[in-house]
Formats: structure tokens, sequence, C-alpha cells
């Protein structure tokens, strides 16, 4: 590497030359630095992180985890990760060596973090505490097993918050017959809630729904795949686990409203969404049909909990 001043410009810029994996010579140029300090900072970075040297900045490093990680994870997930680490990890963590991290750090950050505030005023939950500092040693972990770090501080200060609640909430049916009757007026929603809680299914799955997964003969709608909305894109995947792909049989009245309102939808195609529903237009329905209902709130996600309640009943 060499560092050189542009005098048309009055500014500096690095130039060099590496090897990448696969043993390929590479070289490129870094150009508008305004002082050879700022060029020469950047140049060392950059053959730290070339040579997987942990003398490198934590910022640099997580550059590495992007590059190791991001192509082996479903991208909605990956768009949790780095929103998390651009947001939470990053900005206290950033220009720190990783090398010279230590457990009070740590303890400091999570001291933050524990003080912060949502965007509606209110504390971190408890689960979403303890995936911030999951997230966070995950990736001294990476550092850990793959490019020489000595230890994991975050592992040695262990988690903060607390696993997801094993409690269930569910409705009855009876609860959800007062639910679903706020519904139909308006039928996309109540369709829609009506999917949720005879089938079981997740959010993803539902949003992701076209008239080709329905077999009406046999009585049955197909998962095989699941909605997300990412960088303002409409992003279809795979659903959450291999087992998620699954067929499902539909009770008889359910297939009967299934008819009637893909009936409904003009000009339909068999491979387009037949719910092209927001999540949080589900919320936000979920809010207003328990509030006229008068039956408690429970999660969008608990709709699968009531399934479930239900086949157990009717199983007994």
């Amino acid at each position: 590497m060499a560092v050189y001043k542009e005098a048309k410009t009055n500014t500096w810029k690095v130039y060099y030359r590496y090897t990448d994996w696969q043993g390929n010579r590479k070289q490129t140029t870094k150009r508008g630095f305004t002082t050879k300090r700022e060029a020469q900072a950047w140049e060392r970075e950059q053959l730290n992180k070339v040579q997987a040297d942990l003398d490198m900045t934590f910022e640099s490093f997580v550059d590495t985890y992007t590059v190791d990680m991001k192509n082996r994870i479903k991208e909605n997930t990956w768009h949790t990760k780095g929103h998390i680490i651009r947001t939470k990890i990053l900005p206290y963590f950033g220009k720190r060596k990783i090398n010279e991290i230590q457990p009070k750090d740590i303890i400091a950050w999570q001291n933050e973090m524990i003080k912060s505030k949502d965007k509606r005023g209110k504390a971190y939950s408890p689960v979403y505490l303890k995936t911030l500092h999951n997230q966070l040693s995950a990736i001294f972990n990476h550092a850990v097993r793959f490019y020489g770090l000595k230890e994991n501080p975050a592992a040695k200060v262990g988690n903060m918050g607390k696993a997801r609640s094993k409690e269930m909430q569910f409705w009855t049916q009876d609860e959800y017959a007062k639910f679903a009757n706020e519904m139909m007026d308006k039928p996309r929603s109540y369709y829609a809630f009506e999917m949720l809680y005879w089938c079981g299914i997740r959010e993803g799955e539902l949003l992701a729904l076209t008239p080709n997964d329905f077999d009406f003969e046999r009585r049955t709608v197909t998962i095989n795949k699941s909605y997300q909305r990412i960088y303002g894109r409409d992003v279809i995947t795979e659903p959450k686990t291999p087992k998620s792909n699954r067929t499902i049989k539909m009770p008889d009245f359910l297939v009967e409203e299934m008819q009637d309102y893909l009936g409904q939808l003009y000009h339909i195609e068999k491979n387009d969404r037949i719910f092209e529903l927001t999540k949080s237009y589900l919320h936000h329905e979920m809010d207003r049909g328990a509030k006229a209902a008068g039956v408690k709130r429970i999660r969008i996600h608990d709709l699968r909990h009531s399934h479930i309640s239900l086949l157990t009943q009717t199983m007994c």
C-alpha cells in the first residue's frame, strides 16, 4: 500500500494491492482524504482486515462478519440483525479496537441499553434486551472461532434481560367468535383472521398466500413460503423452518368463505398475493376488533396458540 497527495484536489489517496481468498491479486484506490493522517489510518484498517488482524476497529470487524454471514442466512433474518448492529451496537463499540474491548465495557453498554427507551418512550422489554446481547455476543464468538480473538467479553459478562415468557395467551372459540363478528365490516380483515385462527398459520405465511395455494376439491391450503417487507421491497422467502412447509386441511365453512373471497378479487392471477396487507395493518385491526368485542388483546402470533387450544379441545 502507498499514500499519495493529489495536487489538483489537494486531497490524499491510498493505492493498494492485496490477494483475495482465491489467491487472485487485486488492486484498488481510495480517494478524498483531507489529511495524510486520515489516509494512513484508513490504510492500516484495510491491512488489518485483509490480514485478519484483530488490532482493527470493531466497526471494521463487523464488515468482515457481514461478508462471512450475510449470504448464509435469510434476507429477513439479516435485516433484523443488521438493524440491531447499526443502531444498538456500532454507536457504542464502532471505533474501539475489537481486541481491547473488555467485560467492563460490555457492562457499561448493557446499562445504557437497560436505560434506553423505544420510540413510544417505553423501556426495552427483557426479551429484546436479551436479543441485543445475543447479537453482540455472536459477533465476538465469530472473532474467537475464526479470527483468533482470545475470549468473548460478552459471554464473560453474561446476558441481560430474559428469554420469552413460556406463558401462552389464547382466545377461546367464543372469544374469537366475538372478535370475528366485529371484523365482518371489513371483508379482507375478516378473511385474513379466519385463515390465521382456523389454520394456525403465521402472519408472513398468510401474507404470502396466492390462489394457487388452495385446492378447493381437496379442501386444503399449502404453506410453502412467507412474505416480508424489507427496505421498501416485497420479499418472498421460504417458511420459518423446513417443517413449516405443510398442507393444511380446511374446515368446510372456511373453504366456502375463501372461495367467496377469491371470487371478489377481480383480475387476480394464480400467483398473485391475495392479502396485500401490511403487518401493521393487521395489528391495528387486532386492536380495533378486540376493543369492540370486549375481549382481551392478544398478539397475532397468539392466534396460533388459540388454534392449538382449539385442536386440543376437539381431540378430547
